[in-house]
């Protein structure tokens, strides 16, 4: 009794790993829905993968023993209509417009044109080869993401724009299918591949290299900012103090000065009246007796009216 055949193994494992990649983007459009919006977030990744997965299912269609490769695509198709009608469904106006026609001639437009072409105009293996180039230069240009991201990696020195699972799924799944391909010796399934486990190779040693010099640059931008936090509380307690401080001196300033024990008025009326009268008039006035006694408590004056 023959074991199974390995190639089949390899296969639904690709299958597997590939639907998973399929389903990243479930995360954003949970957050597009939620808001109602597409923020920032831009539609050609999904318009171009929608076309590479329809290909790759008639590519499987076409070719003998291509079962996985058009259940996996498939798949990976119908996940990417649903991506790209609800960013139609909750896209501005103005990207809506733009990339519904993006949609009609991609989606619709040159996938009819070549299933047509190819089923009308071309016959015999020459279909096969036809497809798989197209699917593959598809797929290759679709790698142009992932460079454009590694060189921002390597420009910023931070793997903040690069998720490590979406590297590390890229480069399971193109050494996956690229085994696959070696097994059943197709060189149009094989070569994207490659070169995606490649670049996922790739990614991950910047991952490696960077990321603890994006850790670095956090925790020194985290103690900058405690450092001025710092600086600030410290400012405003010396501020505090001082204005408390000085607070306190008027106080003590305000709560220092001599209380008068007479009215303005009556002691300038008891001074007039010290230079008018005659020391023998001053003695013999009882009044007046008290009187310069007040007046000499509120001007700090000794009491030298007995002494005459």
């Amino acid at each position: 009794m023959a074991g199974p055949n390995p190639s089949f193994i390899i296969g639904i494992v690709g299958n597997i790993i590939s639907i998973l990649v399929f389903l990243s983007p479930i995360g954003t459009f949970k957050r597009v829905v939620k808001n109602k919006s597409t923020e920032d977030f831009g539609g050609l990744p999904y318009v171009s993968t929608f076309l590479s997965t329809s290909l790759w299912t008639f590519y499987g269609l076409l070719k003998p023993g291509g079962l996985l490769i058009m259940t996996v695509n498939g798949t990976g198709a119908v996940l990417q209509a649903i991506y790209v009608t609800l960013y139609l469904i909750y896209a501005p106006k103005e990207k809506r417009i733009k990339y519904l026609k993006l949609v009609g001639i991609l989606d619709v437009g040159c996938l009819a044109l070549v299933i047509l072409v190819v089923l009308l105009a071309i016959h015999g293996n020459v279909r096969i080869a036809v497809v798989g180039i197209l699917c593959a230069g598809l797929t290759l240009g679709m790698y142009a993401s992932p460079l454009s991201i590694m060189r921002t990696v390597i420009k910023t020195r931070s793997v903040e724009f690069m998720p490590f699972f979406l590297s590390f799924f890229l480069f399971l799944n193109g050494g996956t299918w690229t085994f696959y391909a070696i097994l059943v010796k197709d060189f149009f399934v094989g070569v994207p591949n490659a070169i995606g486990f490649v670049l996922g190779s790739l990614q991950l040693i910047l991952y490696a290299v960077y990321k603890s010099i994006s850790r670095s640059k956090k925790s020194m931008v985290k103690m900058e900012e405690e450092g001025s936090h710092l600086v600030k509380s410290t400012v405003e307690m010396s501020e505090n103090e001082a204005n408390g401080e000085k607070k306190e001196r008027s106080l003590t300033k305000f709560r220092s000065l001599p209380k008068t024990t007479v009215s303005r008025q009556h002691s300038f009326q008891k001074i007039l009246k010290t230079h008018s009268l005659t020391p023998y008039e001053m003695q013999c006035s009882t009044n007046w007796t008290h009187e310069k006694e007040d007046l000499e408590a509120a001007l700090g004056e000794p009491n030298t009216a007995h002494q005459v």
